[in-house]
C-alpha cells in the first residue's frame, strides 16, 4: 500500500498543503493515507508524522513529495528511513533533491547509503571535536568544568539517538558535551519529549 506524508511549516493559514497532496494523489496515493502536519520540519514530535509511521506496515511505502517534508535534520531523516528499512517499508520522493531516492529499487538504496555515510562523518566529526577539545583542555591544566545547556540541535540528535539498542548513553552524553542528568530532563530513555524539552524547542522561536 501506499501511505502519503505532507508538511508546511505554518499553520496560520499563508501555507497550505494542496500543492503536495496533488502530486502525491497522482502518484497513486489514495487521498484517506495521506497524513500531513502544519509544524517545523525540526520539529520531531508531529502528530501526522508520528501517526504516518505507526500506519506503515510491512510491505508499504511511504511518497513524500519532497525529502524536507519528512524533516530538515540529516541524522533524523537517515534513523527514520533506516528504521524504515527494518519494518520492510520503502520510501520515495517525487521532487527536489531527495528525488534519487526511492528504497524500493537498488539505484534508490545506494542513493540513501551516501546519506548515511554522511551523517555518520559527521557524528564521527563532532566526537572528534569533543575529544581534542576535552584533551586540549587537560593538557592546560583542567580536568573537567561546566558542561553547555542542552540546545534544540541537541535535542534532535538525542532524540534520533535514544532508544535503539546500539546507543550507549555515556558516548552520547559525552558528545553532546551534557550530563546524564541533562539529557534525562529534557528527554525519556526512549527519546520521547520531555517538559523541559518541549518548553526548549518552543523557545527558539523556530518555524523551519
Amino acid at each position: 500500500m501506499l501511505v502519503g506524508y505532507a508538511r508546511v511549516s505554518k499553520s496560520d493559514g499563508s501555507q497550505t498543503t494542496d500543492l503536495q497532496r496533488d502530486a502525491l494523489i497522482a502518484a497513486g496515493v489514495e487521498e484517506a493515507y495521506i497524513y500531513q502536519d502544519f509544524a517545523s520540519g525540526k520539529r520531531e514530535d508531529r502528530p501526522g508524522l508520528i501517526n504516518c509511521l505507526k500506519s506503515l506496515r510491512k510491505g508499504d511505502t511511504l511518497i513524500l513529495w519532497k525529502l524536507d517534508r519528512l524533516g530538515r535534520d540529516l541524522h533524523h531523516l537517515v534513523s527514520t528511513v533506516q528504521d524504515l528499512a527494518t519494518r520492510d517499508v520503502g520510501l520515495k520522493v517525487l521532487t527536489g533533491q531527495g528525488a534519487a531516492i526511492d528504497t524500493t529499487t537498488p539505484q534508490g538504496k545506494f542513493s540513501f547509503a551516501i546519506f548515511a555515510a554522511l551523517a555518520e562523518f559527521e557524528r564521527d566529526m563532532i566526537r572528534e571535536r569533543t575529544l581534542a577539545g576535552m584533551a586540549s583542555a587537560r593538557a592546560r591544566g583542567r580536568k573537567g568544568g561546566r558542561r553547555y545547556k542542552m540546545t534544540p540541535l541537541k535535542i534532535r540528535r538525542a532524540m534520533a539517538s535514544l532508544g535503539k539498542p546500539e546507543t550507549k548513553i555515556a558516548t552520547l552524553c559525552e558528545e553532546l558535551n551534557v550530563t546524564k542528568q541533562t539529557l534525562y530532563r529534557h528527554l525519556s530513555p526512549k527519546g520521547e519529549l520531555r517538559e523541559d524539552g518541549k518548553k526548549l524547542l518552543g523557545m527558539t522561536g523556530d518555524l523551519f
